[in-house]
């Protein structure tokens, strides 16, 4: 595939960034400027029920939008396809920063306020590392749009934790 068309737009695809429990994503171009495209999949995931998946991000990304957690806009949604485009954030994950035995204690503090504003709306967000770029302010985004209804199991200090601390 080197290039995927979405609304009559024609993106260049670069690289598979990931692949996750409802898609793949990857890294496009369109127009010189850089884009994540996630495409839905239809893989079967043993720990997680999903319903109409692509109308399910739309619905949570609208969800996200008003809860104040830094997440990349979205920038066209194409329903029929299943793809969804993606501000791009350039940076790295909290999973590679771990892997590269990168300190991340200064990212703690924000993931702990997302988790704060979050419970404050009443859902949990995928705590897993891999769901959060650093930005070159070191801000961290939260980049998947994936959110469920609050049970402090889920959250971050008694569920993500142990994977941002690699228990």
């Amino acid at each position: 595939m080197d290039t995927i068309l979405i609304n009559n737009k024609e993106y260049k695809i670069i690289k598979l960034l990931g692949k996750g429990k409802g898609g793949y994503s990857y890294l496009a171009m369109l127009n010189n400027k850089l884009f994540v495209i996630k495409q839905i999949h239809h893989e079967p995931c043993s720990y997680y029920n999903f319903g109409n998946k692509i109308q399910s991000e739309y619905n949570d990304y609208q969800t996200l939008l008003n809860t104040n957690i830094r997440i990349p806009q979205m920038i066209d949604i194409d329903f029929d396809n299943e793809r969804i485009v993606k501000e791009y954030i350039e940076g790295k994950t909290i999973l590679e920063l771990i892997n590269e035995k990168e300190t991340i204690n200064q990212y703690v503090f924000q993931v702990k306020t997302m988790q704060e504003l979050c419970k404050n709306k009443g859902i949990n967000i995928d705590y897993y590392p891999s769901n959060f770029v650093v930005d070159k302010n070191n801000n961290i985004f939260y980049i998947d749009y994936e959110c469920n209804k609050y049970d402090p199991k889920w959250d971050y200090d008694n569920w993500g934790k142990q994977y941002w601390e690699k228990k």
